[in-house]
């Protein structure tokens, strides 16, 4: 057994350290809690700007019809939907099935019904080895347990020649930027939290956990270990979001 393959004592749940089956309770707890009003978050604390990250996102990933991509943390749908659009089959899977029906209402709502929903753990994914042409997951890595595990299945279920995607939050490197957000996440939306949603505590964890996300060159390096090559790292506001990308050969 590599040392990696190891299961840690503790990992980080926020700024707490906990048991990894502890975060990975912990995690559930908090996507059950604000599933229903998740966009409504996304909107209020990014100011709408998540939507058009999503939408580069996708550009990058670039869909083509006939194309297998599973979008993995995918819960309501906001990516798998953009890429369903242009063709693409989507499988979208979450671990949580709160978010998942989430996403299950959106999709009838809007007619999409080409979509398959599966639940799924990205440490350890049901699905086949090399069936996927590509592997997406947006805002939602950051909240695996073990996220070298979950960049490995990623690298398993590819196809040679497929390509993976990753959306997450990042350290801005803007002088006076990372300040002004470093107050704003902090104080503002936790409070944010408990006026749209009523949970403070869960939104307190979401920001904590962007600040224990590693930077973006060690993320590069994970995904380079996992097996990927072509790495590549894209900020965005200086680095508050990255888009991360790279293939299987």
């Amino acid at each position: 057994m590599t040392q990696s393959d190891q299961q840690p004592d503790t990992v980080s749940f926020g700024y707490e350290e906990v048991s990894p089956e502890e975060k990975t309770a912990k995690v559930g707890e908090v996507f059950s809690s604000v599933a229903k009003k998740y966009d409504i978050m996304n909107d209020a604390m990014s100011a709408g700007l998540h939507r058009l990250w999503k939408d580069k996102f996708v550009r990058r990933v670039k869909p083509q019809p006939g194309e297998m991509i599973l979008d993995m943390a995918g819960g309501t749908g906001d990516i798998a939907f953009r890429m369903a659009a242009r063709g693409a089959s989507i499988t979208v899977s979450d671990i949580n099935q709160d978010m998942l029906d989430v996403g299950i209402e959106r999709a009838m709502e809007r007619g999409l019904d080409g979509l398959v929903w599966s639940r799924q753990n990205a440490e350890e994914l049901s699905f086949e080895s090399r069936v996927f042409d590509a592997y997406t997951i947006a805002f939602g890595i950051r909240n695996v347990t073990r996220i070298d595990k979950a960049l490995r299945e990623a690298h398993r279920v590819l196809k040679f020649g497929g390509r993976f995607f990753c959306l997450e939050f990042s350290t801005t490197e803007w002088p006076g930027f990372k300040e002004a957000y470093d107050a704003y996440s902090h104080k503002l939306v936790p409070q944010l939290g408990q006026m749209i949603a009523g949970d403070a505590d869960s939104y307190r964890y979401l920001i904590e956990s962007i600040r224990r996300f590693p930077p973006m060159p060690e993320f590069e390096g994970m995904i380079r270990e996992a097996g990927f090559v072509n790495t590549r790292v894209e900020p965005i506001l200086g680095g508050l979001v990255a888009i991360h990308s790279g293939w299987k050969v």
